[in-house]
This record gives structure tokens, sequence and C-alpha cells, in this order.
């Protein structure tokens, strides 16, 4: 098996030139980096990523606890932390916790035993004890994604869900609807709670106030979306339009209206949030509050690693600002064409 030593003797030069080649610690010049990658290639060297943590006291890897990659919006988030590891020569380990209090803690301790060099949070449900094993790691650099500002031992990236919600209550109340239904998130939430509070609030500044019976929980999930929806059409006072809390709920109301022979949005409009990339292509094209999902995973790992390079680091909050993405899923009430 190939050494270091002998890369650095192929490539014809110092043995700390290929380490800065290898953990892009240094600029190198383009010769030399040539060289290096070359004789990498044919010696076929792969680096002892072990023995090289224990002596530089780092193993370039990042931690990710998140709810689940399957669902489109934790998906994109994923995939915009792993193209930025890639771009900065990181490994990341994610670790999917399906909101399971016991996967969350297993999923951390293992995470802390493979010593990664700091941790990002997106998970929906934090119980208790997940936040006090949190806190007893001060030495781990550690991001949350959308947390309660109440937070202080954590950088905290917040996406303003409130404002979200408003936005979605100003635009179906321009557009002329004034009896409306909302399909919740699980309302024990904050980020549910904050868009329901969004969208009350903007209703209230109308005059307008939303009924008990058109608040429906679902879960984040399609399933529940497509449930929830057939509830409201059983319902003797039908809104006009109807704020699903994330895109993939949206999509199962929108099913549910098409097997009622009803369309969208001529008989009832949707709105969604999140805008996942599905959001464009659905039947009609949905109209959708945009969390920038891209921004919110390269933001996270940014500050991530800015928190793993200053020891003396200070907890941040970033913002992210919702905004509304018109497409063809929402139309004046009454509309027939």
């Amino acid at each position: 098996m190939a050494t270091i030593k002998d890369v650095a003797a192929q490539a014809g030069v110092s043995i700390s030139t290929v380490s800065h080649v290898l953990n892009r610690t240094r600029k190198v010049s383009a010769s030399a980096r040539a060289r290096v990658e070359q004789a990498v290639q044919e010696l076929n060297y792969a680096p002892n990523s072990v023995a090289r943590s224990l002596k530089v006291n780092n193993t370039r890897t990042i931690g990710m606890l998140v709810t689940t990659s399957v669902h489109p919006f934790f998906a994109e988030v994923v995939q915009a932390v792993e193209d930025l590891c890639f771009e900065l020569g990181y490994s990341l380990i994610l670790c999917n916790t399906e909101n399971q209090p016991e996967r969350q803690l297993m999923h951390l301790r293992m995470l802390l035993e493979k010593r990664v060099d700091g941790l990002l949070v997106i998970c929906t449900d934090t119980p208790p004890s997940l936040t006090e094993l949190l806190q007893q790691q001060p030495k781990l650099p550690l991001v949350m994604l959308d947390w309660s500002r109440d937070n202080h031992f954590a950088d905290i990236i917040h996406d303003n869900a409130d404002i979200g919600g408003y936005l979605a209550g100003k635009y179906l109340l321009e557009q002329g609807h004034r009896d409306f239904a909302c399909i919740t998130g699980h309302l024990h939430k904050g980020t549910s709670r904050l868009r329901l509070d969004g969208f009350t609030r903007a209703l209230a500044e109308a005059g307008l106030r939303l009924p008990p019976e058109h608040i429906i929980e679902g879960d984040f999930e399609s399933e529940s979306g497509y449930q929830a929806m057939q509830q409201l059409l059983r319902q003797q006072a039908r809104a006009s339009a109807v704020f699903a809390f994330c895109d993939t709920m949206a999509f199962g109301a929108i099913c549910a209206i098409t097997q009622a022979g009803l369309r969208v949005p001529q008989d009832i409009s949707v709105i969604g949030y999140d805008d996942v990339n599905m959001a464009r292509f659905t039947s009609p094209p949905l109209t959708t509050i945009s969390h920038p999902k891209r921004t919110l995973g390269r933001w996270a790992l940014e500050l991530l690693l800015k928190r793993i390079k200053e020891k003396d680091h200070q907890p941040e909050q970033l913002e992210l600002k919702p905004r509304l993405v018109v497409r063809e899923s929402v139309c004046p009430p009454g509309s027939r064409d």
C-alpha cells in the first residue's frame, strides 16, 4: 500500500506539500498540485484519515441530524449542505431521526464517537432529552435550524414562518377570497404555530377570522393533506381557498379536490409552503411561499465552519425571509374560465 512518502517521492515534492494538496490547507502552485494529484492516482494512494485526525485533532467530518431526507423539503436542504461539503473537502454523516427521541440520542452519541468537527440539527421535534445532551457538549460547534429564539447555546437560523403565513393570507385576500381553511402541521410545533399566527393576523387586519372547524391538523405529509381536504369537503360551509402549511400536504389536498370532481383553482384555490422543486410540475403548478432551502443549507454549514474555526465565536442568529411565488393554483373565487 502506497504511503504519503511514496507520493511525495514520485511527485518530486515534500511530504508537507502533499499534505497541503490533500487537505487544502495552503495554496500550492498549479504544477506541484498537478504532480501530486497524478501521483496519488497512479499509486492509488488513500490517506489514513484516522491517523490524520489524531494528529491534527480534526476529522473534516460534519454530522447532520435531520428528520427525514426523504421529504422534499429536507432533501433539498441536505443536498445544499452536501454540495458545499464536497466543494470544501468535508465529509457529511447524515442521520435520519424520523422524529424518534431514541434515534436522535443514538445518532448523536454515534456522531460524538466519530469525533465530528461540528453538528447541524434540523429536526422538527426536539425533545428535552436531546436538548440536554446537546447542552452537555459545550465544545461541540453546533448550528440549529429553525429553533426557538430562546436557545442561547447554539447558532440559530430562523425561517420567519409568521411572515410566510402572513404573505399567504394577504395574497388570498388580494385575490378576493373571504372563506378560508388551513391544513396545518403538528400544532405543538413552533413552525406550525407561527405560520398559523401570521395567516390569522392577515385575516384579522381585513376584519375576518378563521373558523376553528376550518383548521385541520396534518403532519407535513401528503397523505395527511389528502385526508384533511376530504374532511374539509364534507363540511357544509366550504372554504374557497386552502392554505396548506407545506407543499406536500398541498399536493394531497389537490388530489382530494380533483377526485371529488372539483377544479383547482376555479372551485377551490390552494396555496402551499416551501416551494419544493416539484411544485412547478403539479397540475396546476402550485402557488406557494418560498422557503429558501439551498440558502438555508449553505448558511447553516458556513456558520458551522465559522464556529469551528473561531474558538471564541459567540452564538449568532440569522434570518431567512420567505417570499410569495405565484403560479396557477390560486384565482379569484367564482372564476370559471
